[in-house]
């Protein structure tokens, strides 16, 4: 998912991810059949394919968050600064109404 601003998931949402992995993993190991592990989730089947492999590869640690996908590509000060003229309209710019 692309996001403008701060761009990704939450960190809550990041951890929320993190433990449905970490529930997958288990569930690799007692040999749950792919189809049923993302039905219990809800997620999508080629996720749990995508998490199996990564797992069945590395194990569970190739399951963990990784952090943030990107930073910021604007500065806190930048992008108040883009508020601010956002908040004077397209007339202050020269664009018509």
């Amino acid at each position: 998912m692309r996001y403008a601003q701060g761009g990704g998931l939450t960190g809550e949402r990041r951890v929320f991810r993190g433990k449905l992995r970490m529930e997958a993993a288990e569930r690799f190991a007692r040999g749950d059949e792919n189809s049923v592990i993302a039905h219990d989730l809800r997620v999508s089947v080629r996720s749990v394919q995508r998490w199996r492999r990564a797992w069945s590869q590395i194990g569970p640690r190739a399951l963990a968050s990784k952090g943030p996908a990107s930073l910021p590509l604007l500065s806190d000060e930048l992008f108040a600064v883009l508020e601010r003229e956002l908040a004077k309209g397209p007339v202050a710019h020269g664009w018509p109404d």
